[in-house]
C-alpha cells in the first residue's frame, strides 16, 4: 500500500487540480468522511456551522442534573461514571460535525483514507497531538487503545471493536485497521470515533477497576476538582494541542465547568432559580407549563426559549422484558398497549404539550410514520412474511387514539379480546391463566419520580381488565444495574436517535445484544427481520436506499409491540441565565454546551 503521507499529497494536487475531488464522499486520503453523500465542509473550512467562531474565552458555567457518580472511568461497565468524561477529556482519531447528518473531521487525526467498499481504513495522526501530561499521541496510543476497548470496554466497544481482525503500524505516524468482510460500512466513522488513551497511564491490569483519580487525556479540558458523586470540575486546558483547530474553534469557551448533582429534582430547580447552576434543559411539562415566573425571570435575568431540533425523536417507551413469559406473546403486549390512554394522560398531567410517537425515529425523513412501504423496502421485507403488519407496511405505525375521557371502554374491550386469544380468562374481577389459573401480575422499574404519576395512572387502567401490576421506583443505581441484567419485567426507557442510525442499532435491537448483559436491547428482541434490516442499513451507499433500510427496521419494531411508544416534546426546552450566551444557528441536535460562552463584562 501506497503510505498514506504520500497519498495526502497526491490528494492536495488533485483537489488543487479539480477543485472538488478531495471533496467526494469516499475519497482517499481527505481531511474527513461522510457516512453518505459528501462532506458539507471544504478541507479549507475555517469553523463549524453551529459555533460563534467570534466567541470570547473565559468564564464559568455550572450544570446541575439528578443523579450521581462513583468512577472516573467512562470506558467500563463497572461504576457509574462522571459526566462530560468522554466529550472534554478523552478526544478521538476524529470529530462530529452537528451540522450534518454523520460526518467526520480530523482530530487527532488530520487524515483518512478509506477504499470504495470501506474494508479498511487508514488515520495519519497529527503529529502536534498531545496528552495533557505534554507526552505525544503515538500509533501506539491507537493501537493499545483499541485493544483495550475490545478485550475490556463496555459491551458497545467490545462489539464494534471485535470487527476488527487486524491492525498495521505504518510508519511512525499512520495505523490501519482492516475489518471482517461483513460489508459494514459505518466501520471506518466508528473507527474514527473510538476515544485514545495513553498507553503509559492506562493498562490492561487495572482498566477495569472504578477509580476517582483525575484521568489523563488529550481533550480540552482537565478534571480540577472532586467531591464524589456530589459534583465535578472540569478546567479549560491552557496548553491543550488543538485549539487552534477549525474543528475547535468556538468552542470549548468557558474556562471552568461544573457538574453538580441532586438527589430531589425540586432541589434542583430551587437552586437553578437562584442562581446555584445556569442551564436547565427541561423535560418536565408541568414545570415548563406553569413555574418560570419566579424574580430572577421576572427581571429578565433568565431567558427561556423552545429550540428546533432537526433530529429524529428518539422513542420514549415503556419496555415490555419479552424474555418474561408473561410479556412473550405479542398479543399481550397489543393490548397493554390498548390500554394506555395517551389522550387523557396529556391534558391531564402534562398540559398537552407533547406530541404523541408513532415511529422509532419521529420527527424526520427516517421515519416510517404516515408513508407506505417503497419498492426497497419492500424487497427488503419480502424475505420475512408477517414480520411487518400490514397496516404498518402501507401507512406506518398509528397508535390507539382515545376520547380522552379517561373511561376508554372501546380499547378496553379489543384488549380483553387479545388476552383471551393469548390464554386469559376473567374469574371475577381478576384476568388469570387459563391453564394455570395464575394471576396477570407484573412489576413496572423506574428510577424517575416524575414519571410515577403516569406509571400509577397505567396501573389503575390496567386494574379494569383485572391486570395487577405494581410500581417499584429504585435508585439510580439500582436501577441500571437491574437494567443491565434485564431484571425487570416491564421499565421506562429512552433510545435517542440521530439522522444517521448505524452499528447502535445492533446493540439495541440484534439477536446477539438480546444475550449480552450490558446492551440496549431490554425488550430482548430476537427477529430474524430485525437483525436483517440492520444489516441492510449497514450496507446502504446511497442515502436513498439508507433510509428506506432505516425505515424498514422502524417498520418490524413497531409491528413487533415491544414497547408501549411515550411521547416527545416539539423541541428543545431551554432555561439560560443570561450572563451565558449560545450561538443563534443551533447544531441539528439542538443547544450543545460546548458552544456557549460568557460575556466577558459578566461573572
Amino acid at each position: 500500500m501506497k503510505t498514506l503521507s504520500f497519498l495526502i499529497l497526491l490528494g492536495v494536487l488533485v483537489s488543487a487540480q479539480s477543485g472538488i475531488a478531495a471533496h467526494k464522499a469516499f475519497a482517499a486520503p481527505a481531511h474527513g468522511i461522510s457516512m453518505h453523500g459528501n462532506l458539507k465542509h471544504l478541507s479549507d473550512f475555517k469553523h463549524f456551522g453551529f459555533v460563534n467562531p467570534d466567541a470570547p474565552k473565559g468564564g464559568r458555567l455550572v450544570y446541575g442534573a439528578v443523579g450521581g457518580f462513583d468512577s472516573l472511568n467512562p470506558f467500563i461497565v463497572r461504576g457509574r461514571p462522571a459526566p462530560n468524561l468522554r466529550n472534554y477529556v478523552f478526544e478521538s482519531l476524529m470529530t462530529r460535525a452537528y451540522d450534518e447528518p454523520f460526518s467526520l473531521y480530523g482530530l487527532l487525526a488530520e487524515a483518512i483514507e478509506t477504499p470504495e467498499d470501506r474494508s479498511w481504513v487508514a488515520f495519519k495522526l497529527n503529529k502536534k497531538a498531545r496528552f495533557s501530561d505534554g507526552k505525544p499521541v503515538t500509533v501506539d496510543d491507537v493501537i493499545h487503545s483499541h485493544e483495550l476497548l475490545r478485550d475490556l470496554g463496555r459491551p458497545n466497544h467490545r462489539f464494534y471493536y471485535s470487527k476488527v481482525i487486524k491492525v498495521e503500524k505504518i510508519g511512525e505516524d499512520t495505523v490501519k485497521f482492516i475489518f471482517k468482510p461483513e460489508g459494514d460500512r459505518e466501520m471506518p466513522l466508528i473507527m474514527g470515533l473510538m476515544p485514545i488513551l495513553p498507553k503509559h497511564i492506562y493498562s490492561k491490569d487495572s482498566f477495569e477497576k472504578t477509580t476517582l483519580k483525575a484521568p489523563t487525556g488529550s481533550g480540552p479540558y482537565l478534571v480540577d476538582k472532586i467531591d464524589a458523586g456530589s459534583s465535578i470540575s472540569f478546567k479549560r486546558n491552557p496548553d491543550y494541542w488543538g485549539r487552534d483547530l477549525a474543528v475547535n474553534k468556538g468552542r470549548y469557551n468557558l474556562d471552568f465547568f461544573s457538574h453538580i448533582f441532586y438527589r430531589d429534582a425540586n432541589v434542583l430547580f430551587e437552586d437553578f432559580k437562584k442562581g446555584v447552576h445556569h442551564i436547565r434543559l427541561e423535560r418536565d411539562p408541568n414545570r415548563w407549563a406553569k413555574d418560570y415566573d419566579f424574580p430572577a425571570m421576572k427581571k429578565g435575568l433568565v431567558k427561556r426559549q423552545t429550540i428546533k431540533l432537526a433530529i429524529p425523536s428518539g422513542m420514549n417507551a415503556l419496555v415490555f422484558n419479552t424474555r418474561r413469559p408473561v410479556f412473550a406473546d405479542r398479543n399481550v403486549r397489543k393490548a397493554l398497549t390498548l390500554i394506555f390512554d395517551f389522550e387523557w394522560i396529556n391534558r391531564n398531567l402534562y398540559h398537552n404539550l407533547y406530541i404523541r410517537t408513532r415511529s422509532f425515529f419521529d420527527r424526520s425523513e427516517l421515519s416510517s410514520g404516515g408513508k407506505s412501504a417503497d419498492e426497497y423496502e419492500k424487497s427488503l421485507l419480502a424475505k420475512y412474511p408477517g414480520a411487518v403488519t400490514k397496516a404498518i407496511l402501507e401507512q406506518g405505525y398509528e397508535p390507539p387514539v382515545s376520547d380522552g375521557s379517561g373511561r376508554n371502554r372501546n380499547a378496553r374491550r379489543k384488549a380483553l379480546r387479545l388476552l383471551i386469544k393469548a390464554g386469559y380468562i376473567l374469574k371475577g374481577a381478576v384476568l388469570v391463566n387459563k391453564k394455570t389459573g395464575k394471576p396477570f401480575t407484573f412489576e413496572i422499574l423506574t428510577a424517575r419520580q416524575d414519571q410515577v404519576r403516569l406509571l400509577l395512572n397505567y396501573v389503575a387502567a390496567l386494574k379494569l381488565i383485572g391486570i395487577k401490576a405494581e410500581v417499584r421506583v429504585v435508585d439510580s443505581a439500582q436501577f441500571q444495574q437491574r437494567k443491565n441484567t434485564f431484571d425487570f419485567d416491564m421499565t421506562d426507557n429512552e433510545w435517542r436517535a440521530s439522522l444517521s442510525p448505524g452499528n447502535e442499532q445492533s446493540f439495541r435491537w440484534s439477536a446477539k445484544a438480546a444475550d449480552s448483559e450490558g446492551s440496549y436491547n431490554f425488550a430482548g428482541v430476537k427477529n430474524p427481520a430485525a437483525d436483517a434490516m440492520i444489516t441492510a442499513l449497514l450496507m446502504a451507499k446511497s442515502r436513498k436506499d439508507f433510509v428506506s433500510s432505516v425505515r424498514a427496521l422502524d417498520r418490524v419494531l413497531l409491528s413487533g409491540n415491544y414497547v408501549i411508544p411515550l411521547y416527545h416534546t416539539p423541541g428543545q426546552w431551554l432555561a439560560i441565565w443570561s450572563h451565558l450566551k449560545h450561538p443563534a444557528n443551533s447544531s441539528l441536535y439542538g443547544l450543545r454546551l460546548d458552544t456557549i460562552w460568557q460575556q466577558p463584562d459578566t461573572k
